[in-house]
């Protein structure tokens, strides 16, 4: 009970540099207004048309989109920029506690802050289209038109009729939050190990991370290579096995009639990464050379 404490303690010390804090004020607005500039396509149709959406329909719609998960994921770069945090109180903390315990509380804070951020994100989506919305766990009309019709192709809104047709808008959304923040912790990850192997290394290695991701969209593949259209689904097949980004897009997975991943191998993948990331951070922190250069005034 008491190494659990101390864990918590250390993890509470990382979230009380929130307070007041510019860097964690600028990841929060920034990811406000990228919520606000992605799904403003949706939020249009349904005020110039009078329509309504269930009430996680422009959170659904939005994330479910493989750019739309890179932009807010890179917002992460921002947050955690400074991890393994260094502040006056670390010595304090070090000397009442392992290094091990150390890196834990480090750990807890990271998937704990992911989360909080992932949730902030859902809540923002919902708030933009409110005013139009409902709670019931039906598809809206406006989400109807959209896949059936191809509007929402046309207005760049992934409103897929395998969505609408094979779950429910709860279902789908605690889905696509699984998926999102798995992908955002195994980031989260990248970026504290490279920061614990040489400082401001975990930014480049995120930013390389994620652009693994674009270049493994069957989209940008298929441009790139000049692959024909008939060859377009084993390259969605294959792309969507080995890219993390692919991993993390709703509409990526079996819904019963192709070879994509299932999402339970999703969530698989993304708990299997963040464990070998979190495992070479414990190992690492033996040989971690903590350099403090002195106290905030």
């Amino acid at each position: 009970m008491c190494s659990i404490k101390q864990i918590l303690i250390i993890a509470w010390a990382n979230f009380k540099r929130w307070k007041n804090n510019p860097q964690i004020l600028l990841t929060f607005g920034i990811g406000f207004v990228m919520c606000f500039l992605l799904s403003d396509k949706l939020v249009a149709y349904v005020d110039r048309f009078e329509t309504t959406t269930q009430i996680f329909e422009t959170f659904i719609w939005t994330f479910g989109d493989t750019t739309s998960i890179l932009f807010v994921s890179l917002c992460l770069l921002l947050l955690f920029s400074d991890l393994p945090n260094m502040d006056n109180e670390v010595p304090l903390l070090l000397v009442r506690t392992t290094r091990f315990r150390w890196v834990m509380g480090q750990i807890v804070y990271v998937v704990s802050a992911t989360f909080i951020f992932t949730l902030f994100i859902l809540i923002s989506t919902c708030l933009l289209a409110a005013t139009n919305s409902y709670l019931a766990n039906l598809w809206s009309d406006t989400a109807a038109i959209m896949g059936y019709s191809g509007i929402g192709t046309n207005v760049g809104i992934p409103a897929f009729v395998k969505v609408l047709e094979r779950t429910f808008p709860y279902q789908c959304t605690l889905h696509i939050f699984g998926l999102m923040l798995g992908y955002s912790t195994v980031l989260s990850g990248i970026i504290l190990v490279f920061n614990m192997w040489k400082r401001n290394m975990g930014m480049v290695a995120g930013i390389v991370f994620s652009g693994i991701g674009v270049v493994l969209n069957p989209t940008f593949i298929a441009t790139m290579l000049e692959i024909p259209q008939e060859r377009m689904v084993e390259a969605n097949i294959l792309f969507g096995w080995i890219s993390p980004l692919n991993h993390a897009t709703y509409y990526m997975h079996n819904f019963g009639y192709d070879m994509l991943p299932k999402l339970w191998v999703s969530y698989v993948v993304f708990a299997v990464l963040s464990l070998i990331l979190f495992t070479v951070a414990l190992i690492r922190i033996r040989r971690y050379n903590f350099n403090f250069t002195g106290t905030r005034g």
